[in-house]
C-alpha cells in the first residue's frame, strides 16, 4: 500500500466517522424524552467508533511501512542480478561445470548427486577433500549426466563407521527477483526460484 492507499484509508476513516455523527444526531433527535440516552451509552458509543477508526490508520500505516520495507530489499535484491548465489537448493546443470562447497571433517567422503526426483545419479569419493570444487558431471564412463536440476551431498565414514550426511552448497547465478507474500525470492538460472533467505555467499 504506497501513499495513496493510506490516503484513501484516511478518507474512508473519515467519511465512516462523518456517518456515524449523522446516525447519533439522528438518534438524539428521536430518542424518546422520556427515556433519553444517557451519557455514558454515548460515550461508550464514541469510545467504540473512534478505536475502530484508529484500528484503520494503524492498519494503513502498518501496510505503508510494510511496503517501504518490501521496496527497499526488492531494490536491493535487484543488484545480484547477474551474480551468483550460494545455497543447498536444487541448481541447475546443462554443460558448464558448477562450483560445489563441500564440507568434509576429515574422514572419507563421498560426493552423491541426485536428480530432480531426489534419485542417486552419481557417487564420487572426495576422499578427505574440504572446500570448493568443480564439478563437470561426467560419469565414470565417460558420459556426462543430461540436462536437468541436481542437488549434492556428502556422505562421510567416521572413526565408529558410522555414516554423517550433510547437503552440499552449490553456486547458481540469479536472473531475476520476485517479491511473494512470504518474502523475497530470486530466480535463478534453469528457471528455479530460490528464497533470498536460504543464500550463503554471494560472488560476481
Amino acid at each position: 500500500m504506497g501513499q495513496g492507499a493510506y490516503s484513501s484509508a484516511e478518507a474512508a476513516s473519515t467519511s465512516q466517522f462523518e456517518v456515524f455523527l449523522k446516525m447519533l444526531t439522528t438518534q438524539i433527535k428521536n430518542q424518546d424524552p422520556l427515556n433519553p440516552m444517557e451519557s455514558t451509552e454515548f460515550a461508550v458509543q464514541l469510545a467504540t467508533f473512534s478505536g475502530v477508526e484508529q484500528q484503520v490508520q494503524t492498519n494503513a500505516l502498518l501496510a505503508n511501512l510494510l511496503n517501504n520495507i518490501n521496496g527497499g530489499e526488492l531494490g536491493q535484491l535487484s543488484n545480484w542480478i547477474g551474480r551468483e548465489v550460494r545455497s543447498s537448493a536444487p541448481v541447475w546443470f546443462e554443460d558448464v561445470p558448477l562450483t560445489l562447497a563441500v564440507e568434509n571433517n576429515g574422514g572419507p567422503a563421498t560426493l552423491v548427486t541426485r536428480d530432480a526426483s531426489g534419485n542417486a545419479v552419481l557417487r564420487q569419493d572426495v576422499g578427505t577433500f574440504s572446500g570448493e570444487m568443480t564439478w563437470t558431471g561426467m560419469k565414470d564412463n565417460g558420459s556426462r549426466l543430461p540436462g536437468g536440476f541436481y542437488s549434492f551431498q556428502i556422505e562421510e565414514t567416521g572413526s565408529d563407521g558410522g555414516i554423517t550426511t550433510r547437503n552440499v552448497e552449490a553456486y547458481s547465478r540469479v536472473v531475476g527477483v520476485e517479491l511473494k507474500p512470504a518474502g523475497a525470492e530470486l530466480l535463478v538460472s534453469g528457471g528455479g526460484l530460490l528464497a533470498a533467505s536460504e543464500v550463503t555467499a554471494l560472488r560476481e
